[in-house]
């Protein structure tokens, strides 16, 4: 597999063309952001971790059922994935109230919910990542009502997963975020990452925080809790 142009850098990884035209080469960043972009920092070794984690992750998530863009892992920062074309929607699963949701509807941190909610924000930077929900994401056409239903579906198998899996590793899984991706057969397929960077995960027993929100909020020992967490999935793979 021959590496050539880089193709996208963005805030965690950056994207790089093959002689393959199908496959793509993925290099994640140390380089850590919040609140969109305006807190910027490094958390040392985050890529080998969010590289690591997020394959062993879709491999798994794969033999559950979900498709994914993982193909191979490369090196301890570098993976080759199926080229796809991101649909512009963050797709966010809810187990327990957190983060922006506490903030916008004054509920308190750490309220269990009935059942999961699921929300989507319209992946544009300039317009700061809006709430957006069906209806709009079909008017604005950046997927389509069967598209957006695929998603859903995916999304909630994965929280299925990832819960009783980090359940094992005595982690709460409070939320995540997940971008999906279409093959060039329209495919719809999960892509980015599963990692602290996009998931909230919180320790069963103490409650610590073991997920970006360190970084976020100013908590420290960020590089402790992204190790702590990856030698949990380590041990119980």
């Amino acid at each position: 597999m021959e590496k050539k142009s880089q193709l996208y850098e963005g805030k965690a990884k950056k994207v790089f063309a093959t002689d393959n035209p199908s496959l793509l080469i993925v290099s994640y960043k140390d380089d850590a952001t919040a609140f969109n972009g305006l807190k910027k920092g490094t958390i040392s070794g985050k890529g080998i971790i969010n590289n690591r984690m997020s394959n062993m992750l879709m491999q798994k998530l794969e033999e559950y059922g979900v498709p994914t863009h993982f193909v191979e892992e490369l090196s301890e920062r570098e993976t080759v994935v199926k080229k796809v074309t991101i649909v512009p929607l963050e797709v966010i699963v809810r187990n327990i109230s957190a983060g922006s949701f506490s903030k916008r509807y004054g509920i308190e941190e750490g309220k269990v919910f009935e059942k999961p909610t699921v929300e989507f924000s319209y992946k544009n930077d300039d317009l700061g990542d809006p709430l957006i929900n069906d209806c709009h994401a079909v008017a604005i056409e950046v997927a389509t009502s069967e598209e957006i239903e695929t998603i859903k579906n995916y999304a909630l198998k994965v929280n299925d997963f990832l819960k009783t899996f980090w359940k094992e590793c005595g982690i709460i899984l409070v939320d995540f975020k997940l971008e999906f991706g279409k093959l060039s057969d329209g495919t719809i397929v999960l892509a980015d990452e599963i990692s602290p960077d996009t998931c909230r995960l919180w320790d069963s027993e103490t409650g610590k925080k073991l997920d970006k929100d360190r970084f976020r909020r100013d908590l420290g020992g960020v590089e402790d809790a992204y190790a702590e967490v990856m030698k949990r999935l380590c041990e119980h793979m």
